[in-house]
């Protein structure tokens, strides 16, 4: 922890003489102002952001009489511009961004064979999700604003940040919270296990330093389309069924390349989210799969990355001598496919919510039928 409190403190944000301005695209990105950061500052990001359509320019005002309070709450588009401070934090801490990680940890508890419906295990079980959903989620993507408030400033300049509805010290504070409170969660957690090794505080420290890497110069992952969405798959998978995991039992090798195997699911996942980005990355330069690619190429890479790794992990299951795991992951695949090519193949822009609303839920059922495979 030393060493993430060292490094960002050494960065010094003087965007002091940088005012948003209405210009900026899409996802990621900070403005080239000259990120360098002082006591107040801590930079990290790791999740996407919410973004424009591809091509289309943002508003100059934000949807005030049309935006919905729900929207904001949640932390996605269409958001009702509020004044509310708390609000506004949670905002940018975007909830609707939270069900993964915690599904993560319930996948990990019912991997481990040791969970049991006692008072103490489920307040474990809460705490873990605490610390991976609303303090290292929120951190991430408060930071990931932040990383992308000069794109914000061309889509969306109603957005919180780039709109100045919160300061960039009242930023900077809430990364911090998020982050120390993460962590500070994870040092309980192992505790409360009585791990001789602080394997929950590793898990989240390591995943604070992807969530950093990811977005943050001189490395930037989201510049590369593979490594950055393998990251973030690998972050809403992997990262949180190991934390519930190692809550409730032990960490084996093959659970670690299983969930590994199981993020390549996740990079399609996030792919899904690149291709109302295309115009704004392009323009940064960032080599997102569909700019790399192009949209047709990418959007079967996409459905290729998701179905080819459930069909790999129910072989998986098949050979373990678990065949009616195996079948139940195959049946859930069939939804995932009609929607694929009901809604994402057809128009991957336009479609994109109705597909992940559609074909989500049977993927993270997925993950559970494998976690109570591995179990048995």
């Amino acid at each position: 922890m030393a060493s993430l409190v060292n490094t960002i403190y050494s960065i010094r944000l003087s965007s002091s003489a940088n005012t948003f301005n209405p210009l900026r695209n899409q996802r990621l990105s900070a403005k080239p102002s000259c990120i360098s950061f002082s006591r107040r500052g801590l930079v990290v990001r790791a999740a996407e952001t919410d973004t424009d359509q591809v091509g289309g320019k943002a508003p100059d005002k934000a949807p005030t009489s049309t935006g919905s309070s729900i929207n904001q709450i949640l932390g996605i588009k269409g958001a009702k511009q509020e004044t509310d401070k708390w609000k506004i934090r949670v905002q940018l801490m975007k909830p609707v961004t939270w069900p993964p990680l915690v599904w993560g940890i319930v996948c990990g508890a019912a991997a481990s064979g040791n969970f049991h419906w006692t008072l103490e295990d489920v307040a474990k079980s809460i705490v873990c999700m605490l610390m991976s959903g609303p303090c290292l989620t929120g951190y991430t993507q408060t930071i990931n604003d932040w990383y992308d408030r000069e794109i914000d400033a061309i889509n969306e300049p109603y957005r919180p940040i780039p709109s100045g509805a919160i300061s960039e010290d009242e930023v900077i504070t809430q990364i911090w919270v998020l982050l120390l409170g993460g962590l500070g969660l994870a040092g309980l957690l192992d505790v409360w296990a009585g791990h001789d090794f602080p394997v929950i505080f590793y898990l989240a420290l390591g995943g604070s330093l992807l969530s950093y890497i990811y977005s943050a110069p001189p490395l930037k992952l989201k510049q590369n389309g593979w490594i950055g969405n393998f990251a973030l798959g690998a972050s809403y998978i992997s990262l949180p069924w190991w934390a519930g995991q190692a809550l409730f039992g032990t960490l084996t090798p093959d659970i670690i390349v299983l969930t590994l195997l199981y993020s390549m699911a996740g990079l399609g996942i996030a792919i899904v989210n690149d291709f109302k980005s295309i115009e704004g990355d392009r323009k940064l330069g960032l080599q997102s799969l569909p700019v790399a690619f192009g949209a047709e190429t990418a959007k079967w890479i996409c459905v290729g990355a998701i179905d080819i790794t459930q069909i790999s992990v129910a072989g998986y299951l098949l050979g373990a001598g678990k065949p009616y795991y195996a079948l139940a992951l195959l049946g859930l695949i069939v939804p995932q496919v009609f929607f694929q090519f009901k809604y994402f193949l057809k128009d991957p822009v336009k479609y994109d919510v109705k597909y992940q609303a559609s074909a989500q839920p049977f993927l993270i059922l997925g993950l559970l039928v494998t976690a109570l495979a591995t179990s048995h």
